[in-house]
């Protein structure tokens, strides 16, 4: 055992360089190694042309959005530019994510121009940007989003002969399976056009046997193609569970079964709200209330099944983290899309302390371009090890002793170890 720590200022320091140093597993990104060309997002206009910041550039700006959707990568990324970094102050997260992560680039953010950040992008091999950036952010293992419906992605998993997808063992897939859950008739017609008998209304009797049959095998041997780590759904708000509908029969009958066959965790990720404004594409949609009922009955009814389950609206964390005490099947992860802004993570992850001890997953990037993972982890580690430190100095105050070797323990389980428990893996 090592040395009791002494006082406060000696805690919170531990604390701090524990967060700050500890190598960290994000649990879910849209991230793709270089294997997967064009699939991959990195570089600054990359960085610019995100959808949080595609939104926040049309508040003010009352350009026809058709004329930005029609303009080239570079120019779009230019227009960004203009309007949120140099006609005005990048004081959003999304925006001040793009400085944060420029300046630990080692680039010049007070006088530079977008031209230099472009050139310093352009002198890096696609490689080097993933080595640099998960050095950066201390980051060693990513889980993809890999969509195995996605014609142009499944594509190259098939072509992939010589297994130069998976060669770069710091990325791992996850199957993602919203296109089944959420859009089964036009889902069913793709898969019918692979060769899968699949009726576009699995509610069907007639049918239902042999669409369940042909959607487990369709599953079942992408499980075996791409080796997940977990399988995958992003879930509208309205999800409900159980009842007679088509999403309740395929996670009954088909993606529960496969994923205790394969031992493999389900997450469940809930609380989009699709295209409120669908001229912004990607960046118009939202976020509503879950009916974390659904929740309850889901970890309830299959005890035999792992859950990660994070959910998007502010107003479910609470009851959430309630639930998450009841069910030793259910991990919470992260805080996900629109609650990844530091007053929402700092709220949330003191819910959850306060609640659960350090029986959770604090943060996941959804990084959605490589270098993403440089400002998302530095901006979280900050705020984890803020809550952190504010939890402990409460042991501290009341002459428990701590040392150096517990803190590095906790914030261990905390930003990796925790993860790769649950799901009952070991990083590659």
């Amino acid at each position: 055992m090592g040395q009791f720590i002494s006082d406060g200022s000696q805690l919170e320091e531990t604390i701090t360089q524990a967060v700050k140093n500890t190598a960290i597993t994000d649990v879910h990104t849209h991230l793709y190694p270089p294997a997967f060309g064009q699939l991959m997002s990195s570089g600054v206009d990359d960085l610019l042309n995100y959808h949080y910041l595609i939104a926040e550039a049309f508040l003010k700006n009352r350009v026809e959005k058709e004329k930005f959707w029609g303009l080239e990568s570079a120019e779009q990324a230019q227009f960004i530019w203009q309007r949120l970094f140099v006609d005005q102050r990048p004081l959003s997260e999304a925006t001040r994510g793009v400085v944060t992560t420029l300046k630990q680039l080692g680039l010049n953010t007070k006088n530079g121009k977008l031209s230099d950040f472009r050139e310093f992008f352009e002198g890096k091999s696609k490689t080097e940007m993933v080595d640099l950036s998960f050095g950066l952010s201390k980051v060693t293992d990513v889980v993809m989003t890999n969509d195995p419906i996605d014609e142009i992605e499944a594509a190259k998993w098939i072509d992939d002969s010589s297994g130069s997808l998976t060669s770069d063992r710091r990325f791992h897939s996850a199957l993602r399976l919203d296109p089944i859950l959420n859009d089964c008739p036009n889902t069913a017609s793709k898969l019918r056009a692979r060769g899968y008998e699949v009726d576009s209304d699995i509610t069907c009797e007639k049918s239902r046997g042999e669409t369940v049959t042909e959607l487990s095998r369709f599953i079942t041997a992408w499980i075996k193609r791409i080796d997940p780590v977990y399988l995958a759904a992003s879930l509208p708000s309205s999800f409900s569970y159980p009842n007679q509908e088509s999403r309740t029969i395929i996670l009954d009958e088909v993606i529960l079964p496969i994923a205790r066959k394969f031992n493999l965790t389900v997450a469940i990720m809930a609380g989009t709200k699709r295209q409120i404004n669908p001229d912004l594409r990607l960046a118009g949609d939202s976020v509503a209330s879950t009916d974390i009922s659904a929740i309850e009955a889901i970890c309830r009814r299959n005890p035999n099944n792992r859950f990660l389950v994070t959910l998007l609206s502010r107003e479910d964390q609470h009851r959430l983290t309630v639930v998450a005490r009841k069910f030793s099947n259910l991990m919470i992860f992260g805080c996900w899309w629109f609650l990844n802004t530091p007053s929402l993570i700092e709220e949330i992850t003191t819910i959850r302390f306060e609640l659960l001890g350090t029986s959770f997953i604090p943060q996941h990037s959804d990084a959605r371009v490589l270098e993403q993972l440089i400002y998302k982890w530095s901006h979280s580690r900050q705020i984890i090890a803020k809550v952190l430190t504010a939890q402990y100095l409460k042991l501290f105050e009341n002459d428990w002793a701590i040392t150096a070797d517990d803190v590095e323990a906790d914030v261990a389980d905390l930003l990796a170890n925790n993860f790769w428990n649950f799901i009952q893996r070991k990083p590659r």
